[in-house]
């Protein structure tokens, strides 16, 4: 009987994608797991020792609690294929494991592995907005936030973005008048201080007018910027950017696993709403993490849209970017969701 093969689709995991399957000893053909045809298949053993083995280690056996599956789909975002449901994943970790009856007992994360790098965070974040601005009495360990943050460099980006502008009156605006305001002009924002202009710019025409809150009926001038290829850090989703199979040592990935809430934290920074009257102080520890992130040498950070379903970048030398064309766009319709506040007892 044919062995069963799996595929990257099952672990949809950007390093096995690009970096291990490549280079295994595979055949092309319709996955036994997730069913996804003319992919790289391999033997599911062929993953256990240099990458399944350290990742496995990272946790221990618990008298309750959630499956090595569950542990990873929370933790690294594996078997988030549509097809791979809890059935399908712990019967692939099985095969990679030759153990089917590890996959069906409760772990824990391993105790050897602790970080107090959130805590460190919240406690800096409040005295930033409620203590002292200049002079700090916390302090993180800048060398290793550092040192997470080059896990975070984007590959490559779109080398087109946008930036809007609402038009005033029945002027458009020119592309000399469409990129960052002078240093004098520049307000805070959620990357940059007062004084200190940064380009945020939107990977779409639509993303880029989203982030400006228009109303209905007005005009939108949408300018096209071409940036180079450059360093930035992608804040987007974290758990899902970082792979653990890029690190062969189980005291790493258990290390790094310990500090995820860290990283998925300052995403969570530069995307939370903010309403503009609280923007002074709310937007501080942001502009505290992007000033960290232009120390660490990138030229900017990428964070999700809290208002749009595209991404923003956030680029900390305007003049890095070429300023194009300026289209005009009609704010056809603004929706609003809303939901009900449940109220302390």
């Amino acid at each position: 009987m044919r062995k069963r093969r799996c595929c990257p689709e099952c672990f949809d995991d950007r390093h096995l994608r690009d970096n291990v399957f490549p280079f295994l000893e595979t055949d092309v053909g319709t996955c036994s797991f997730c069913r996804t045809e003319n992919v790289l298949l391999v033997n599911p053993s062929d993953l256990a020792a240099t990458y399944f083995e350290p990742l496995v280690n990272v946790y221990e056996l618990a008298d309750e609690g959630p499956t090595l599956v569950e542990w990873m789909q929370e933790d690294w975002q594996l078997f988030t294929h549509p097809r791979m449901d809890a059935a399908h994943a712990k019967d692939l970790l099985g095969e990679i494991l030759d153990n089917g009856d590890i996959v069906r007992r409760s772990f824990a994360p391993s105790s050897s592995y602790k970080s107090e790098a959130l805590l460190r965070w919240e406690t800096l974040r409040e005295e930033l907005m409620h203590q002292n601005r200049w002079f700090l009495g916390t302090t993180l360990d800048q060398d290793r936030l550092s040192e997470l943050l080059e896990y975070l460099e984007v590959g490559e980006l779109p080398t087109k973005w946008y930036r809007a502008r609402i038009r005033a009156g029945d002027d458009n605006y020119p592309i000399e008048q469409m990129g960052a305001p002078p240093k004098r002009s520049a307000s805070h924002g959620r990357a940059n201080p007062a004084g200190i202009p940064y380009l945020y710019l939107g990977s779409k025409p639509e993303t880029a007018t989203a982030e400006i809150r228009p109303h209905t009926g007005e005009v939108a001038c949408v300018a096209d910027f071409e940036i180079p290829q450059i360093r930035a850090v992608d804040l987007r989703n974290p758990r899902k950017h970082i792979s653990p199979f890029s690190f062969q040592q189980a005291s790493v990935i258990g290390q790094l696993r310990a500090d995820l809430p860290l990283l998925q934290r300052l995403g969570e920074e530069l995307t939370r709403p903010v309403l503009p009257s609280g923007a002074a102080i709310d937007y501080i520890p942001s502009q505290y993490l992007c000033e960290f992130i232009k120390k660490c040498g990138f030229d900017g950070v990428v964070y999700r849209s809290s208002v749009s379903d595209g991404i923003n970048l956030a680029l900390f030398d305007p003049a890095t970017a070429e300023g194009g064309a300026v289209a005009l766009y009609n704010v056809a319709k603004v929706s609003v969701e809303v939901e009900t506040i449940q109220e302390g007892m």
